[in-house]
């Protein structure tokens, strides 16, 4: 579709018109009592003084190429355009928030694929979460990962394919080494508290008990119970001693825990459950839970693409611009100089 930005700059079209007769110079030779020279070699100052000749013998190319000069900078001023249709936006989906534990623990070899190799937990969780997240289409989802401390990763969007290319970069440990549940949670609900409620979710995925939280793990769940947002926890990892790469690179059993009790009392508080993540089929019930929630409707935007097309104008205009320099050039070359 075709408009101008700027309609309201056609007004100066009438500029000159206005200059014209509002601006026109009182003739001296018809003022009363005007003095009066007689010569009678007119036609000898013609022939030195050519140029009043000249200016009527062009006066209509001057003026046609002026006219067109002040439609096109004019043209130019309003700011042609093609503007694409509104396109109205809307969504209707939940808002999750994926707490990721990244803590030392994770690097675990406790899984193992159908050919034998094993697998870290981190690389199960990256699995998990990535099919998760490839069938959440129309979901706002984001990452929180945490060890130490807990830092938000990725922000809520739309873009589900770019939270999964950023979860697989993860690294264990690149969070610390120890497990900060609370602050996860913490977290989690300070990025969720002002979305629309009934659609509001954390999914919390640890293999471990929290062990550096400055905030209370129980108590950011009463806070997230407080906004209405709930939170399914998800225990990662095999229960007794599980081998695990040392600092040398030597595989040894460790035996870490995996506090269940805490897990399942920060889901009972929210209103969420407790699950095991032994495979992607654990996750189903998840998938069917989180759907019986309330869509809430994304805010709604129109878009307008615009193509701006005030270069042809202004083009011309230097076109002209340039004819009207050139005239007497070709005058002086018409006239053999």
């Amino acid at each position: 579709m075709f408009s101008f930005a700027w309609p309201w700059m056609a007004f100066l079209l009438a500029l000159p018109v206005l200059v014209r007769f509002l601006g026109r110079p009182v003739k001296v030779g018809n003022a009363p009592n005007a003095p009066q020279v007689f010569f009678p070699y007119v036609d000898r100052l013609r022939a030195i003084f050519p140029a009043h000749g000249r200016a009527r013998q062009f006066g209509r190319l001057y003026a046609i190429l002026l006219g067109f000069l002040w439609l096109s900078l004019t043209c130019a001023l309003m700011r042609p355009q093609l503007v694409d249709q509104f396109m109205q936006f809307q969504n209707s989906g939940y808002d999750l928030m994926l707490a990721v534990d990244l803590s030392g623990s994770m690097q675990a070899l406790d899984y193992s694929k159908s050919g034998g190799a094993q697998l870290s937990r981190l690389d199960v969780v990256k699995s998990v979460v990535s099919d998760f997240i490839g069938q959440r289409q129309g979901d706002r989802v984001g990452l929180v990962l945490f060890g130490s401390k807990a830092y938000l990763h990725v922000p809520l969007t739309l873009d589900t394919l770019s939270v999964r290319k950023m979860l697989d970069n993860t690294m264990v440990g690149e969070a610390g080494d120890t497990t900060a549940i609370g602050d996860a949670i913490g977290l989690a609900v300070q990025n969720l508290r002002d979305r629309p409620e009934k659609s509001r979710v954390i999914i919390l995925l640890t293999d471990g008990g929290d062990n550096a939280s400055t905030i209370p793990p129980l108590a950011a769940a009463k806070l997230a119970q407080q906004y209405g947002i709930r939170i399914y926890t998800i225990g990662v990892g095999s229960q007794g001693p599980v081998p695990i790469p040392d600092d040398l690179g030597q595989i040894v059993l460790t035996e870490f825990d995996l506090d269940e009790g805490l897990l399942q009392k920060i889901a009972n508080i929210t209103g969420g459950n407790y699950f095991r993540a032994a495979d992607t089929k654990a996750l189903q019930s998840i998938y069917a839970q989180i759907n019986k929630l309330e869509k809430t409707r994304a805010e709604t935007r129109n878009y307008l693409i615009r193509r701006p097309l005030y270069r042809y104008p202004l083009g011309a205009a230097l076109t002209m611009l340039l004819l009207l320099s050139l005239l007497p050039v070709f005058t002086r070359v018409r006239r053999g100089f």
